[in-house]
């Protein structure tokens, strides 16, 4: 699953020839936090051990969970939560926004074989992902606290590109790359 995550395409090798078939995807992935399911769940008691919780989350290759380019918890809703009425921000305004991000990105990528943010190779990333010094400081904590490898540093500056993006903003600020970091909440678990 690695391989096509990171180049696009599937590769089947046999004796006399291989060949590659194309394989752009977006990975979309659930997991409960621990075998029992409760763990940092506030009205539940996890049952787990902290050693059976690291042999569960060790399931997840270190090199897999780098290529996953936002992981977030999702806390269990109420009922009330679940059952309110209240009026939210309606899709189609979602949507504008996306739209216009996405429009963003296709002027940004007009004159190559990149679509979006996510497909940035690495002089993309330095030519459009450039951050300022308090942005950078800000990077550098979070590499160092959480020991991110050079791979999730990438992901985090696509991630907080395509922030800006949704933002309108023309250069990534150090509140975007703070939001990216957040998409990280595997990275940051075990970091401690």
């Amino acid at each position: 699953m690695r391989q096509p995550l990171e180049d696009g395409k599937v590769t089947i090798s046999r004796a006399v020839t291989s060949i590659s078939y194309p394989s752009q995807f977006m990975l979309v992935a659930a997991m409960n936090p621990c075998p029992c399911g409760y763990f940092s769940d506030p009205k539940h008691e996890c049952t787990c051990t902290p050693v059976q919780i690291m042999r569960y989350m060790s399931k997840i290759s270190g090199p897999l969970l780098d290529r996953i380019d936002i992981h977030i918890e999702v806390p269990p809703l109420s009922y009330k939560e679940l059952s309110q009425k209240t009026i939210s921000e309606p899709s189609s305004s979602i949507q504008d926004r996306v739209d216009q991000a996405h429009c963003i990105q296709q002027k940004r990528f007009l004159r190559s074989k990149t679509h979006c943010n996510a497909q940035m190779s690495t002089r993309q990333i330095r030519a459009h992902c450039r951050v300022n010094a308090d942005s950078h400081r800000l990077l550098e904590k979070a590499i160092d606290k959480l020991g991110l490898s050079a791979r999730a540093y990438t992901r985090i500056l696509k991630v907080a590109r395509t922030i800006a993006d949704l933002d309108k903003a023309e250069h990534i600020r150090s509140d975007h790359i703070s939001e990216a970091i957040q998409y990280r909440s595997l990275d940051r678990q075990f970091a401690f």
